[in-house]
């Protein structure tokens, strides 16, 4: 299972050494900034490192040769269409929330605003909608009183999105495919980023 991996910033770390773990061919990794520090990880292990030439879009030229599957970790860029095809599997990515619940890049924040008493994350199918694609896998938690965003997410959301990224990585290379159950869109709320 050849992969390659779109992300930064510490979960971006976390979850290359979760596929390393995992006994995957990690084919390459693809930041939107040089310095981040999953780029330095990746060269510091001897996988190829791409920047992307548009930070908020990848495209088919950035993702490695032979790709079975692209997974993103804390990614803010879109996968393309293009580079989706260019993947056997597609792609996926973890999304800190119980999908179709709170789709967008405050999740967690739009978690504690809104005083759920339970959060959850989603490993989803990456599509042309952000958020939207089919669950490949989800799992809740319950929300400590008066924990913040910050504390729920290293507590129990991250850990969470390397368990369950872990279990469809499992999934796919056994079934040389992907777990699909379609979001329920009556559900849907969004989460867009909140003032400071």
């Amino acid at each position: 299972m050849r992969i390659t991996l779109v992300g930064s910033r510490h979960f971006g770390v976390t979850t290359l050494n979760m596929l390393r773990q995992h006994g995957v061919e990690i084919a390459g990794v693809v930041v939107a900034d040089a310095e981040d520090r999953l780029a330095a990880a990746a060269r510091d292990a001897g996988i190829a490192v791409t920047v992307q030439a548009d930070p908020k879009l990848v495209v088919a030229g950035e993702i490695a040769a032979d790709t079975d599957l692209i997974v993103t970790a804390h990614s803010h860029a879109r996968i393309g269409r293009d580079a989706l095809a260019a993947a056997r599997l597609g792609g996926i990515g973890y999304h800190p929330s119980l999908l179709p619940r709170h789709r967008g890049i405050a999740a967690v924040e739009w978690t504690i605003r809104e005083g759920d008493p339970i959060a959850g994350g989603t490993v989803y199918h990456l599509a042309d909608r952000m958020d939207a694609g089919a669950i490949a896998a989800q799992e809740w938690c319950f929300v400590k009183k008066g924990e913040t965003a910050r504390e729920l997410w290293e507590r129990a959301l991250a850990p969470l999105g390397q368990k369950l990224l872990g279990e469809v990585i499992e999934y796919a290379k056994a079934h040389q495919s992907l777990p699909a159950k379609p979001q329920d869109e009556q559900f849907a709320t969004s989460a867009p980023n909140l003032p400071k």
